[in-house]
């Protein structure tokens, strides 16, 4: 298969600005940090619950876990599982991680003990950073994965005086204290940290090494980590910033809710703010509204990238009329899609803020396509590829399709992932080498029109997206086929005026077997993170399948939809 050389029309319907060419800078994550202390030394880098860190201290703090994991025996290419909300240890970490020359593991504080048993066997982490709250789920599973050391911090840490001292006693009240076993391979995070000098060991990094492994159901819904290197996930930063063309270095304040163990959090709301010297304000729990409305008040936040869901959250909450949001300028929504009613309504509250929806994937660093910040934004668009990204639809016989027509959407571009940890034959599946690029095999189907907006239609991928969050039908099934009532089952997406859709179980029991709606989904809770657990069972006798005995997903898909949609007529 040839592509010819193919028209670009997006580069027209760029905005003033915005520039039609792209040169990555070919540094490293560890260099941007180090630039922006040295740039702005005393500009504050993290505020956390009124505790600030500026940019020296942040530089000085990853140089000082860089030494401490190389003490600890921490060598170039070994993993690092992260599993911290937003919290200052998570930036310290993730960049001390990388300046030991690891690689960090983005790991989700939502795993069920389950969950990151998988993931710690699958990345061969021998290091963990997690949070004293999580560690019982650790401990759950401690003899069983491949780790040999355990930094454990807590929120406290992370406050000023008095409050490092009234959160335990808070949290014992409330009953979320977590007494820790600390000994020669559970660690107090802020001893060893204050126990190091601020030298980093000195690593030869270069840019297409590989920074990250951010696991991702892929195309087949088995949990692998994409391979990103520091050359991808700078890269996706400086474009979204050569995208926001009106950003000020060293003055914009960005309110950090979207969690960055996401890699859309990790890049547009934590790479690209450090890129630009801007002030993170971190939120540990963007659930709680109360906390991210007096944040982004508080703080006078000037950007706040998020999910749909947190947006429409926004927009209904009781409180939201008693804060003043005007201070922010512009988001990118990413990760869902973005309804042109929360847009209007955002922007209508925030006094003119630009809400504009954006798409990406893992795979992708994962930034591709954004629509015009200030520009022609198309309601049901996700825009235009953003500098350096070349696009294009291909047909089922592998050709490029005329304007219009829909077919698979292909991507290529410097942010596009290294591969699949370990799964070459995976990698082969959704990477093609062609015509001097690598380009990535979305999965979805869309359209590209004239002027270069593209459209998502359909998906080959059985994706279920819930309040960002991307669910993989297999892994809901699997906890709902260890019931022992259930003789098959499903996962579907069904839609959800919150969270976009939400997961519709539809399963048939053995003969003679009985089990309610309750014990269902009860029995999933046990087994997944709350995001993918069922909020809806549909019982039947029997699942309707293709000859090949293969259940088929998507027709219960349309039957749960249109059941829905005659209830609610």
């Amino acid at each position: 298969m040839t592509h010819p050389t193919h028209p670009r029309p997006w580069l027209s319907s760029y905005e003033s600005g915005v520039p039609r060419t792209f040169t990555p800078s070919g540094l490293t994550l560890p260099a941007l940090l180090e630039r922006a202390a040295a740039k702005y030394p005393d500009h504050t880098a993290l505020t956390f619950i009124g505790a600030t860190t500026s940019y020296r201290q942040l530089w000085q703090d990853a140089q000082r876990f860089a030494a401490a994991l190389r003490r600890m025996g921490v060598r170039p290419g070994d993993r690092v599982s992260i599993m911290l909300p937003n919290t200052p240890q998570f930036v310290t970490s993730f960049y001390g991680t990388l300046l030991a020359g690891a690689i960090a593991v983005n790991t989700s504080p939502m795993y069920t003990a389950s969950e990151l048993e998988h993931q710690l066997q699958d990345s061969g982490s021998e290091t963990l950073i997690i949070l004293d709250s999580f560690y019982p789920r650790y401990q759950e599973i401690r003899t069983r994965v491949p780790v040999k050391r355990v930094l454990v911090t807590g929120v406290q840490d992370a406050l000023s005086f008095p409050k490092n001292l009234l959160y335990p006693v808070k949290a014992r009240r409330e009953g979320s204290w977590v007494n820790v076993p600390y000994d020669e391979r559970v660690l107090p995070y802020r001893k060893v940290l204050a126990s190091q000098p601020a030298a980093a060991p000195t690593v030869s990094l270069q840019p297409d090494d590989v920074a990250l492994l951010q696991y991702t159901g892929g195309t087949t819904g088995v949990p692998k980590g994409a391979m990103l290197t520091h050359a991808n996930l700078v890269s996706n930063c400086e474009q979204a910033r050569s995208w926001m063309s009106d950003l000020h270095e060293g003055q914009e304040v960005t309110l950090a809710a979207i969690p960055f163990f996401h890699v859309y959090g990790m890049t547009v709301a934590m790479n690209l703010s450090i890129l630009i010297g801007a002030n993170i304000v971190l939120v540990p729990n963007p659930r709680d509204l109360k906390m991210v409305l007096t944040q982004i008040e508080r703080s006078r936040a000037t950007l706040f990238p998020a999910v749909p869901t947190l947006y429409n959250a926004i927009n209904n909450h009781p409180d939201t009329p008693r804060h003043d949001l005007t201070s922010i300028r512009a988001c990118i929504s990413g990760s869902a899609p973005l309804l042109l009613e929360t847009a209007r309504r955002f922007k209508e509250i925030t006094g003119g803020a630009n809400l504009v929806e954006g798409y990406g994937l893992t795979e992708a660093s994962p930034i591709t396509h954004v629509n015009p910040i200030f520009g022609d934004q198309l309601e049901g668009s996700i825009g235009l590829p953003v500098p350096g990204v070349d696009a294009i639809i291909v047909s089922d016989d592998g050709q490029p399709t005329p304007s219009g027509e829909v077919g698979e959407l292909w991507v290529a571009g410097p942010q596009i992932m290294k591969g699949y940890w370990q799964r070459d034959d995976e990698t082969a599946k959704t990477l093609r080498q062609q015509d001097g690029q690598v380009w990535l095999m979305t999965g979805d189907m869309a359209t590209m029109d004239d002027r270069g907006y593209f459209r998502i239609v359909d998906r080959k991928k059985d994706l279920i997206i819930a309040g960002g969050y991307n669910i993989y039908p297999r892994e809901v099934e699997e906890a709902l086929m260890s019931h022992p009532a259930v003789l098959e089952a499903a996962a579907v997406g069904v839609p959800d005026p919150y969270r976009g859709e939400s997961v519709h179980a539809v399963v048939a029991l053995k003969p003679g077997q009985t089990a309610s709606e309750t014990d269902i989904i009860t029995h999933c809770k046990g087994l997944l993170s709350a995001y993918k657990v069922p909020r809806s069972v549909e019982f039947r006798t029997e699942l309707p399948k293709t000859a090949a005995m293969k259940i088929l997903r998507r027709q219960l898909a349309q039957e749960a939809r249109e059941t829905r949609a005659a209830r609610s007529a």
